[in-house]
């Protein structure tokens, strides 16, 4: 896919934003939306991609099934008005450099590497004053262009994330997630402050694991899966509650001077849990909202955003690069716990039963095995 950027305000050219070109003489195994449908299907005979002057072609070893992923399998209204058919899925990997375009210069052949995911012409107000996260141009791999769930994946020089030596490959593969919730773990300022963690999903468990490194003083999760509540309790959350049950926005309160947290990470996208967490925040505390709802809610601004004098923060994905390095060096600091949250793995060839797992609940984090 390509597409033009509009007149720039200070005179600069339109940029053009290119998709990779396919190789049509050699081929690959894909993971694709074949049809606008559920479920993908297992291409042997995709073509391989071609780096452009300024590309860098990966050769995939592992990906990280997420959420959206989730999305585009079961073809819900979301993925059927955004995903076009035939494009090859998947955004959360880690492989190996196995060519660069004629003009990349930072990267080689032989590196081990992952990418954010997020691409731009870098020529907009955001992308320009350090928010290329949230750039109006934004194209996303597996989603706009073709992704990850193959055997090569060919990304632009400045997405790529060398991986260093001591992280290993499935947790490489799956930088992207644990970015989100370093991003809005560090948005939120956590230091030594109480911290009420709506929905425990895998970027929720995630986000326990960071807040706690990142040294907040106590955290406070909820989720309605009781498994889900004991691995937050595993991570570091003092305290794992049940959303249906009456009184434990007052138990958090109680804990907590009888105010409410000094933070609320809103992880579920669920109506009833950004009301309830906004009830567990003190007066003045900080929200940060990273959780999608479904479509337009309703919730009280005025009591619970207004004259609660709250600061909300939304989220959306990584900073580019700020988030990386924090990440990086969480993970080099050995206080980060994942291994209880990247639960299975799967070789390609079982995208099936990879994606239901994970669907299920039976799986939290995935992760399949490429090359």
């Amino acid at each position: 896919m390509s597409g033009t950027l509009p007149q720039s305000t200070t005179g600069r050219q339109p940029v053009e934003v290119h998709a990779p070109k396919k190789d049509q003489t050699a081929t690959m195994i894909a993971l694709v939306k074949h049809h606008a449908g559920p479920e993908l299907q297992l291409d042997s005979n995709r073509a391989k991609p071609v780096c452009g002057p300024r590309d860098v072609l990966v050769k995939v070893k592992k990906v990280g099934i997420c959420g959206t992923d989730r999305h585009i399998w079961e073809w819900d209204q979301w993925a059927a008005s955004r995903i076009p058919v035939g494009i090859v899925t998947g955004h959360e990997f880690v492989g190996i450099i196995e060519a660069v375009g004629s003009a990349v210069t930072k990267y080689r052949p032989g590196l081990r590497v992952s990418a954010e995911g997020h691409t731009t012409a870098w020529a907009d107000y955001n992308s320009r004053t350090g928010n290329a996260h949230i750039a109006s141009d934004t194209k996303i791999i597996g989603i706009d262009r073709d992704g990850c769930f193959a055997e090569y994946v060919c990304v632009p020089e400045e997405n790529v994330w060398p991986v260093h030596d001591s992280i290993p490959d499935k947790v490489a593969a799956v930088l992207d997630p644990l970015g989100n919730a370093v991003h809005t773990v560090m948005a939120a300022n956590v230091s030594a402050k109480s911290v009420l963690i709506t929905g425990t999903g895998i970027i929720g468990l995630m986000a326990v694991t960071v807040a706690k490194a990142a040294g907040a003083s106590r955290i406070f999760a909820t989720d309605m899966d009781p498994k889900r509540r004991a691995l937050a309790k595993k991570l570091g959350a003092v305290e794992a509650l049940d959303p249906r049950e009456s009184g434990w926005i007052n138990e958090v309160r109680k804990a907590c001077r009888g105010e409410g947290a000094d933070v609320l990470l809103e992880m579920s996208g669920a109506e009833p849990a950004l009301t309830q967490g906004f009830e567990g925040l003190r007066n003045g505390g900080t929200a940060a909202l990273l959780g999608l709802f479904k479509g337009p809610i309703k919730f009280d601004i005025n009591s619970l955003v207004i004259f609660k004098g709250c600061t909300v923060l939304g989220v959306n994905g990584r900073k580019m690069f700020e988030t990386w390095y924090q990440m990086e060096e969480l993970l080099l600091s050995g206080r980060l716990e994942l291994n209880d949250i990247i639960t299975h793995e799967f070789p390609i060839t079982q995208f099936k039963k990879a994606h239901e797992t994970m669907i299920t609940g039976e799986g939290i984090k995935v992760v399949m095995n490429v090359g």
